[in-house]
């Protein structure tokens, strides 16, 4: 397959991240495998940190060998660990027992792909931080950096190829919608209003910005004008509130043959209206896709656009959407303080420099300005 993937000038694509010894982590996770199976004799092979670990966990890939009562076994298998505790660290915490209840129960009560959890360890004293096993899931993901619409598999691919893509990941999500709340989501005490868990919802995420100040963060001039927004635009009656995925992206889906095989990151699941993950859906594809227009290049205009997005998750899931210009922003917003945070990260570690306009620390502040101001149009390409 050839594939265009010049990344231009200007698209920063150099991110520090926790250093990991590979070779320490296969003889420890070895010892702690060997007594994960009762065998001593358990083999860890092929292990590897592919490049695309990022910041909010970061993925060893490896094999065991192991015989069950004379009888040879083979497992490959991911182990997702905590990041370190280091400069600037872009989250506050990584709750993995958390996200394997999430997972699990969608596991139990959909046909939604999710890899298997094999174990969670807690202690830190194993690889030097808490991590969990899964099994190991293969094919294609779409890049994050350089993002998709620079180039790859699914820029390369027909646009029948990208409406089967498209259509399975929405229907997807609107069926991760329809799975039981685990517990370890509901809020103390018992959840209320759907009013109440949006409200929950982004006091969380104003906790979160106030987090990254106190940590060495900056006040973004554009991220308190988008509170002030959300404020002044809240939604009369928000729907009904729901499992929700939180991250969800064609970037955290692995797919074959252009559809989903595991859905993946569920670190950011939550109990909200079921706007919020269709408008993170749809928020993120326009991001990257401005951004590749930003440096003339065509991504994929046609691609998750939002009326196609709704069309598809109202006919999947029967419920009409509400709202939707709502979660749009604060999708926008929530994405801001997550790159601010980022790029201060980078900033600090001298990979970029700093930008003298405290907005520009949010990699689309253009479109999250646009987005306040009511003059951005979604359905514009």
């Amino acid at each position: 397959m050839t594939t265009r993937s010049t990344v231009p000038r200007g698209v920063n694509t150099e991110v520090t991240t926790t250093a990991t010894d590979v070779a320490a982590l296969q003889r420890n996770l070895e010892r702690w495998i060997r007594i994960r199976l009762g065998t001593p004799t358990a083999r860890v092979s092929h292990l590897r940190k592919p490049s695309e670990s990022g910041m909010s966990s970061i993925s060893v890939l490896f094999a065991v060998d192991w015989d069950e009562d004379g009888v040879p076994q083979r497992a490959d298998l991911v182990a997702r660990l905590v990041p370190e505790a280091t400069a600037l660290p872009v989250f506050p915490g990584y709750d993995l027992e958390r996200q394997a209840a999430v997972m699990r129960t969608v596991a139990a009560h959909s046909t939604v792909p999710v890899p298997r959890v094999r174990w969670i360890e807690s202690s830190p004293e194993v690889l030097g931080r808490p991590f969990v096993v899964m099994d190991r899931v293969d094919g294609l993901v779409p890049p994050d950096n350089p993002p998709y619409v620079f180039g790859g598999w699914l820029l390369d691919a027909t646009n029948a190829q990208r409406n089967l893509l498209q259509r399975k990941s929405v229907e997807a999500l609107a069926e991760i919608h329809s799975v039981p709340v685990p517990a370890v989501l509901l809020p103390e005490p018992a959840p209320g209003s759907a009013n109440d868990s949006l409200r929950r919802h982004v006091e969380s995420e104003r906790a979160y910005y106030e987090w990254t100040r106190n940590e060495g963060g900056l006040r973004i001039p554009l991220l308190d004008r988008g509170f002030e927004w959300l404020a002044d635009n809240w939604p009369k009656s928000p729907s009904t509130p729901v499992l929700c995925w939180g991250d969800s992206r064609i970037g955290n889906i692995i797919y074959r043959d252009y559809e989903p095989a595991a859905v993946l990151d569920w670190e950011m699941a939550t109990f909200a209206p079921r706007e919020l993950d269709v408008a993170w859906f749809v928020f993120f594809h326009r991001m990257f896709q401005d951004m590749a227009e930003q440096f003339d290049r065509p991504g994929l205009p046609g691609f998750a656009r939002r009326s196609d997005v709704v069309d598809l998750y109202e006919a999947a899931s029967g419920v009409d959407l509400r709202d939707l210009d709502f979660y749009l922003v604060y999708a926008a917003l929530r994405n801001g303080i997550i790159f601010a945070r980022i790029k201060q990260r980078s900033v600090h570690f001298g990979d970029t420099p700093a930008p003298q306009n405290p907005d520009e620390y949010v990699l689309h502040h253009r479109m999250l300005s646009r987005l306040l101001d009511g003059n951005y149009d979604w359905e514009a390409k």
